[in-house]
């Protein structure tokens, strides 16, 4: 199992983003439950990231919904972002 961190940024973020709004948190700690037991399950579409971003990884949360992380050492990630994708990109 994984265990997750969540980044100063990640936690304004959220709360910008997704705190409030039912069906998205729903789905985010769905997907999170599934990230913890298999980072990289299918349902998850979890992918290296390029560019600028290539030090880090994303998952999907939903179609338009991406969480950017970081694995820090075996078994922890630090999620780092959340948001549509234009917005963490």
């Amino acid at each position: 199992m994984i265990e997750i961190a969540f980044s100063t940024s990640f936690k304004r973020a959220f709360k910008n983003r997704i705190q409030g709004k039912k069906d998205l948190e729903e789905n985010f700690w769905e997907k999170v439950a599934l990230f913890k037991i298999n980072p990289f399950d299918s349902k998850l579409k979890t992918h290296k990231l390029s560019g600028k971003l290539k030090d880090l990884w994303a998952f999907s949360v939903g179609y338009d919904l991406r969480v950017v992380l970081n694995f820090i050492e075996d078994k922890k990630a630090l999620f780092i972002d959340i948001g549509k994708h234009d917005e963490v990109y």
